[in-house]
């Protein structure tokens, strides 16, 4: 078993006891990343993009040129993977500089291209739904690579006990995302719960399948994170059942939300952060994992004001039609992001700091007002007019979870083959690249020749 990761030990010590970085700079950072799918917009080579116009999307190809969807995926790669590492990796030290660069950037942009908003176009907020969503993908998808290598700041890890790290916002920006655009925000209804349960029977098999897959490699996994045998699948998993077997339309979903996160709060300043944070475990299921197992209520409440700030942004009450215009939607999301930002600041302060261990209320507010930030921010200019989505983007969009596991399994052999904590910084740029290359490109590619990875 060592023999498949020797230095085990080693990599969970790098990932371990870290405090996190000041929310400010992860302001900084995320804006940073955003405006990364602006400029993109901005630079549009649509001459290009048209020449593998789709026209038939249930046909492997759908008519389009290969060659020519190669080229633009490249661009893509180049104008928002490549930054996207940089500024994980070497440019970590100046982000506030380069906030401000990317701004003067975007508005240089911004005022030399003619702007072709159209207040009523249910597509550009789709697209820009779909740019946000990716967005935040990407970013884990890269960090949980880059944080095995000396040259990913060890602010940006996760944090141990309270404090907000880059990688913090992961599973939480996983679980808003599907939020906004689930089918209670849109006002469909809902699965039967058998039908539910059969949907959500991929992720227990997942949940599983990580478990045994770690452990039978000796896989390094920080227990902190979740305990000893929960993981990722497991929260997503919960969270969908308790959604279902709760079942109520969206617009009570806010008030069930902060009920739940509310109540889960009290008992958390009643003791029970203090059990959460301890490092004591007995040996029966739930105390190995209590962090995964109350964790849940954090999550489940995120998830349903998530749903009730999709409603309330983009979707009526009972219809799958984005009833808001574009300035409309813009404004609600911008006060929205503002407010959270002030209830974060005033949870942390007055009431208990941001922890991503417990989930308790101020890091559900932070979650929320970092990922309205990314659509906020997303939702500014529309410099190109007719395409907004890039085609990565597209491509991970299609299939957002499958795009996370083959992240993952990449993820995995880089670590089982390279001694990732004596790379050279050079050497770490080199693999990060190559990785983020496979990654899109094997899921562009799959998006082109029409593959649904998605079996569920």
């Amino acid at each position: 078993m060592e023999s498949f990761n020797p230095n085990r030990l080693l990599k969970e010590q790098f990932v371990s006891n870290l405090t996190g970085s000041s929310k400010l700079e992860i302001f900084s950072l995320i804006t940073n990343l955003s405006i990364l799918i602006l400029i993109r917009r901005c630079i549009g080579f649509n001459p290009i993009y048209n020449g593998y116009h789709k026209k038939d999307d249930n046909v492997a190809g759908g008519g389009k040129s290969f060659r020519a969807y190669v080229a633009v995926l490249l661009i893509d790669f180049l104008c928002i993977a490549v930054p996207y590492i940089l500024y994980l990796t070497v440019l970590a030290e100046w982000t506030y500089w380069s906030t401000i660069v990317m701004l003067l950037l975007l508005l240089t942009f911004d005022r030399n291209l003619p702007s072709f908003l159209q207040e009523g176009d249910v597509d550009s907020i789709r697209d820009d739904i779909t740019s946000y969503r990716v967005s935040t993908m990407l970013v884990t998808c890269f960090s949980i690579l880059a944080v095995d290598f000396k040259i990913f700041p060890r602010r940006y890890a996760k944090t141990e006990t309270y404090g907000t790290s880059l990688m913090d916002l992961g599973v939480g920006s996983f679980i808003v995302a599907n939020a906004l655009v689930s089918r209670q925000a849109r006002g469909i209804a809902n699965m039967t719960l058998s039908q539910g349960l059969r949907s959500t029977s991929p992720l227990i098999i997942l949940g599983f399948a990580r478990l045994v897959s770690t452990s039978s490699v000796n896989y390094q996994v920080h227990v902190a994170e979740y305990g000893v045998h929960w993981n990722f699948f497991f929260t997503l998993a919960a969270v969908a059942i308790l959604t279902l077997i709760v079942n109520i339309r969206s617009k009570y979903c806010g008030i069930l939300g902060s009920s739940i996160l509310i109540g889960y709060q009290a008992l958390l300043l009643c003791g029970l952060n203090k059990y959460l944070l301890s490092d004591e475990r007995k040996n029966d299921i739930f105390s190995q994992n209590k962090e995964g197992i109350f964790s849940i209520f954090g999550y489940w409440g995120m998830y349903l004001l998530g749903v009730r700030i999709g409603s309330y942004a983009f979707f009526g009450d009972n219809t799958d039609a984005m009833l808001k215009t574009k300035k409309s939607a813009r404004t609600r999301v911008w006060a929205l992001c503002m407010f959270f930002w002030l209830l974060t600041l005033l949870l942390d302060r007055y009431v208990e700091a941001a922890s991503r261990r417990m989930c308790n209320m101020a890091y559900v507010s932070l979650i929320l007002a970092l990922n309205l930030q990314v659509l906020a921010i997303v939702m500014m200019f529309d410099c190109v007019p007719g395409r907004k989505s890039s085609a990565m983007e597209e491509a991970f969009s299609r299939n957002m979870l499958a795009s996370f596991l083959l992240a993952n399994v990449l993820t995995g052999l880089v670590n089982l083959s390279i001694d990732t904590l004596s790379a050279s910084s050079i050497s770490a740029l080199a693999i990060l690249f190559l990785y983020a290359f496979i990654l899109c490109f094997g899921v562009g590619i799959a998006n082109f020749f029409g593959m649904k990875l998605k079996f569920w």
